[in-house]
């Protein structure tokens, strides 16, 4: 027998009572790692996504930014340099939660060691298939050598086994979910993967690290879906990508709007830019319209997420959790969801 396995689409949460008569009686303030932070949203690790600019935007919001791994050594570590040498000037605390993504390859180690003189604290082991073996020698490395001095995310993730196995391994928190991203291409071209939302679902109640929801997320009402369905963040790519604070520069077909590239890390186009070559293609490339400032866009997401709680009765995050109701809507429902009266 097959299990059934649902996706941000197939349910819906179940209004209840509130008492919440302002979004700002709403706290989304989390933890992650033993860490704390004002939002529970992460800007994923991307060559369009994540660098200097989008890292200060999403502290100084109290989320955070993970900068890619994308580059050489050198070339990360200038980044992180560019990152702290501006918290320093604003004699910013936050200067302790630069977070920079790396490998497991062999040779992993240097990175580290080099992002780490360079003021990075936060290490997100970035790899597709998480639930492997260089990924625990790669965790169990990085904690032997740096200990309780740093906080490391690793992932991806898709089972409940992979997520207890790498919170034993070390991780302090675990990306959760495979092959749901806008432009990935994993579940079609392997034949792998589970829904973002089932996964983390089954791992919720599992004792582990802190869960960040990654792939699938796609509107502020599913951020309001995985974060009831157990996770403390969750990292988005396409709803920040096209932000001003990404990198890349804005282009204007000629009479049309302005555009930004945003591509998956598995797609030729970025396997070429970083590796020269391209193999085990899992991604694609693409142009999304320009969004303006991330902090208005984050700003907008953050207010529909609070009306999210607002629905479930909830102050916080974790009153969301334990308050959460779910239910399943069928095809029918989930076009009765959606705005529908241009398609009469």
């Amino acid at each position: 027998m097959f299990k059934e396995a649902h996706c941000f689409d197939d349910v819906l949460l179940v209004p209840q009572k509130s008492t919440i008569n302002s979004r700002t009686q709403i706290d989304l303030s989390t933890t992650m790692g033993g860490l704390s932070f004002g939002i529970p949203i992460v800007s994923s690790p991307m060559d369009t996504v994540t660098e200097a600019a989008m890292a200060l935007s999403m502290l100084s919001m109290n989320g955070l930014g993970i900068i890619h791994r994308y580059n050489t050594t050198h070339e990360q570590c200038e980044i992180v340099y560019s990152v702290r040498e501006a918290l320093e000037e604003q004699s910013s605390e936050k200067v302790n939660s630069i977070a920079a993504a790396v490998g497991v390859n062999d040779g992993f180690l240097g990175r580290v060691d080099a992002l780490y003189d360079a003021g990075t604290r936060i290490f997100c082991l970035d790899v597709a298939h998480g639930h492997h073996s260089m990924t625990e020698a790669a965790l169990k490395k990085s904690k032997d050598k740096y200990g309780s001095t740093i906080t490391v995310i690793a992932g991806n993730v898709a089972t409940t086994d992979g997520y207890v196995d790498l919170s034993n391994w070390g991780a302090d928190a675990v990306r959760i979910g495979i092959g749901g991203g806008s432009i990935c291409s994993t579940r079609m071209q392997t034949g792998h993967g589970v829904p973002t939302f089932q996964s983390v679902f089954d791992c919720r109640d599992a004792d582990g690290a802190s869960i960040i929801a990654d792939g699938g997320i796609r509107t502020s009402g599913d951020i309001v879906k995985a974060l009831a369905a157990g996770a403390d963040m969750v990292m988005l790519g396409s709803m920040l990508a096209g932000t001003r604070e990404t990198p890349g520069e804005t282009f204007k077909p000629k009479g049309g709007k302005h555009y930004k590239v945003y591509r998956g890390m598995a797609s030729p186009e970025a396997q070429v830019a970083w590796r020269g070559s391209a193999r085990s293609l899992e991604g694609i490339s693409t142009t999304i319209p320009y969004k303006g400032p991330n902090d208005k866009v984050l700003k907008d997401i953050i207010q529909k997420v609070k009306s999210g709680l607002s629905y479930t009765g909830a102050h916080n995050i974790s009153e969301l959790q334990a308050k959460a109701r779910f239910i399943r809507q069928t095809s029918s429902g989930m076009n009765e969801s959606k705005t529908h009266i241009l398609s009469l």
